[in-house]
């Protein structure tokens, strides 16, 4: 066999990259003896199956191994009659997985800082309302607790957004552009002359400032394919997630007291400017298509005749496919995705309760103790401090964990026994750190007792939001900040809601009553992630994101061995033909 037909045999057409649908129609509805329940499903069943289609058409045109071609030494292509499509070498170096530790680190590390930096100014204004309330002449209970809520509301659409369109034009520019119109939102609280103006720079700051929440959860997945790293890394972020709003009552208490509460905001834009240069010099783009589309567009540059594309520049981009699918991914997962759903329900009342505790902890602590805004601030620090042993323990379980893979046991191989253990010890924590707070907080006990439910509350919101995040992301791979920014969205949403009823829910019940109230929905709501130990399998076997990823993932990695199996026999039978040459 002549060279030219060997390379012509391994080789294949652009039509041909496509993954098994043995289980589904044409059109993508699963049939494998199930029959949508109404004719909303099937909607979306046929576009998820589709979606995910599309996206391991990609995945599988990025990632196969491919000989060399046109005498190009550095990148692989699959023939497809005019046009071939450029993929990665083993160990390229330019592939975000084969990247060195060290830059990996200072990826995570950089998204930290952001994370840091929208976090705060989410409770940024919690020790300073009083203040700006008085200067603005705003009286009304139910507007005091704006500041805060039209924040989250941006909360609320910005991962709708910023999620799933990462996922279609990379991270990179959307990380820098949102993080400067952030910064200068944020300018304009500090220089706001009036109140309704004030409301709808802090809004337009949550929108721009949600884009961290949903976009690093697809950043960590491009770097680290190993999902211990992948966890560890996670789980760094998921402490600076509840640094921020812990800190952020800190500098308002004590800028209100003393220089006033603008200065809250400049230090904020201070940090955020300062966080902006590492973001715009050493962050890269992580996302593989927008990486091979720039190797595509690169090799055309220096060869206008090479009909080189990246698979992911022939995907179909009209604004159809990016409404029904990009952009209504995130939505469609909480209404079809019963493990999007529950996730979002149990970490969206969390999420709640902990932006409940900036209205709470001024009840508790200036009007029942008497201290001033500034040291209420730092009584947010034990919560800081319960999320810092959480991280041990999470490193003490991944340690656990790795051992009994090592070994072989079974039950360390289950998807839901990777990470959800850590949301079953985390409920329950959290929940007795409420009732702690709520009967503690009595003037005839000393607020120290009460300050240091703070760590159980701290130590269970980490555990909890470590091991929910982790399932969603390892549960739904190259869709994962789709997922998270569901998770986000829902989350904000109740966010927003539950605090309007903070000083209603406290002056009715009492402390004691309300918290209780809290801690029982937590009991309650804490049986997801048992549920998941218990049946998340099943749930998974249902789910149309999970079947249409999990078949699309096993042939595209049965494809590559293949094509390594392929490419290993034919360069042992070349260096056998040199070999007779010699001889």
């Amino acid at each position: 066999m002549s060279d030219s037909e060997s390379t012509e045999d391994r080789l294949q057409p652009l039509e041909k990259i496509s993954t098994r649908t043995s289980q589904h129609t044409s059109n993508g509805v699963h049939v494998r003896g199930e029959r949508p329940s109404n004719h909303l499903s099937a909607i979306f069943r046929t576009i998820s199956n589709q979606d995910a289609e599309s996206r391991y058409r990609t995945e599988e045109a990025d990632n196969r191994i491919q000989p060399c071609n046109n005498g190009l030494h550095d990148h692989s292509f699959h023939d497809a009659a005019t046009k071939s499509i450029v993929s990665w070498e083993p160990n390229d170096e330019e592939n975000p997985f084969n990247w060195s530790h060290r830059r990996k680190a200072a990826i995570t590390i950089i998204t930290m800082l952001t994370v840091i930096n929208t976090s705060m100014g989410s409770s940024l204004p919690s020790m300073a309302v009083p203040f700006i309330t008085r200067e603005y002449g705003v009286t009304s209970d139910l507007q005091m607790v704006l500041p805060i809520s039209v924040y989250l509301i941006g909360y609320v659409f910005g991962p709708l957004l910023w999620g799933p369109l990462s996922e279609h034009i990379g991270r990179r520019d959307l990380s820098i552009a949102s993080h400067f119109l952030f910064s200068l939102w944020t300018l304009g609280c500090a220089l706001s002359p009036n109140w309704p103006a004030f409301l709808v720079f802090r809004f337009l700051c949550g929108t721009f400032g949600s884009a961290p929440i949903a976009v690093v959860a697809g950043q960590l997945a491009d770097i680290y394919d190993d999902p211990v790293s992948r966890g560890r890394a996670f789980a760094y972020f998921m402490a600076m997630t509840l640094c921020g709003p812990l800190l952020a009552p800190i500098i308002s208490g004590y800028c209100s007291t003393t220089i006033g509460w603008r200065w809250s905001f400049w230090i904020a834009l201070i940090y955020a400017g300062a966080t902006l240069i590492p973001v715009v010099f050493y962050l890269p783009e992580t996302y593989a298509p927008v990486l091979l589309t720039r190797r595509a567009q690169k090799l055309r540059k220096a060869d206008p005749t090479l009909q080189v594309y990246a698979a992911f520049e022939l995907e179909d981009k009209d604004i159809k496919q990016v409404v029904t699918k990009v952009l209504t991914r995130p939505l469609r997962m909480i209404v079809s995705e019963l493990i999007v759903t529950a996730t979002c329900l149990y970490l969206a009342l969390v999420y709640a309760i902990f932006y409940i505790s900036f209205g709470a902890f001024p009840l508790i602590f200036q009007k029942l103790y008497g201290l001033s805004p500034g040291v209420s601030g730092l009584l947010f620090l034990p919560i800081l401090a319960g999320a810092l042993i959480a991280l041990g323990i999470f490193f003490a379980w991944d340690k656990y964990l790795r051992t009994a893979q090592e070994r072989n046991r079974p039950w360390s191989r289950k998807e839901e026994y990777r990470r959800v253990p850590l949301a079953v010890l985390g409920g329950p924590i959290f929940a007795i750190s409420l009732f702690w707070l709520g009967f503690s907080a009595k003037t005839s006990v000393h607020y120290a007792v009460p300050s240091l439910a703070g760590i159980g509350f701290g130590l269970g919101f980490e555990l909890i939001f470590v091991g929910m995040l982790n399932y969603l992301t390892d549960a739904y791979d190259i869709f994962a900040a789709s997922a998270n920014a569901a998770s986000s969205s829902v989350r904000s949403l109740v966010a927003v809601v539950l605090p309007l009823a903070t000083t209603p829910m406290f002056r009715t019940l009492g402390i004691s009553g309300a918290l209780s109230l809290l801690g029982g929905l937590s009991l309650l709501l804490g049986a997801t992630p048992f549920i998941f130990m218990w049946k998340g399998e099943r749930l998974r076997a249902g789910s149309a994101f999970c079947i249409a990823l999990k078949e699309r993932k096993l042939e595209m990695e049965r494809k590559a061995r293949q094509d390594m199996e392929k490419r290993d026999g034919d360069m042992t039978g070349s260096g056998i033909l040199e070999e007779r040459e010699v001889a």
